[in-house]
């Protein structure tokens, strides 16, 4: 039951970011285009975690929220917010780059090994 408690809310948070993303593609065409909805959602999720709206949701839906890439920006506010109380102004610069860090570099690899496996086409 304990994973259920975990998987439902993580599903229907998820679920809604995803909704959210469909519609913006689907009632703006071909004006916005699917990079500009992945900019939003970093945006956006860097925004919400500024304002402290976006951590109540990831408490809640848990990978759900934390995975998209809505996640992705609020972690990058929330790592250059983090460093700023620590290291002052210059903090800033860096602060969202460490917190993203091994995500990035996880992204680059993975990313790599695949391009290797697959041999794609140019």
């Amino acid at each position: 039951m304990f994973v259920f408690r975990m998987i439902i809310p993580a599903f229907l948070v998820g679920g809604v970011i995803c909704v959210i993303g469909q519609l913006l593609m689907d009632l703006t065409k071909p004006s916005f285009t699917p990079a500009h909805v992945l900019v939003t959602f970093v945006t956006g999720g860097a925004i919400l975690g500024a304002l402290g709206w976006y951590k109540p949701l990831i408490e809640i839906g848990g990978a759900g929220a934390s995975v998209p890439l809505s996640g992705f920006g609020y972690s990058l506010a929330k790592g250059a917010m983090d460093a700023v109380s620590r290291e002052g102004l210059m903090g800033a610069l860096s602060g969202g780059v460490a917190a993203t860090a091994v995500g990035i570099a996880a992204a680059v690899l993975f990313g790599y090994l695949v391009s290797i496996a697959f041999n794609p086409k140019g």
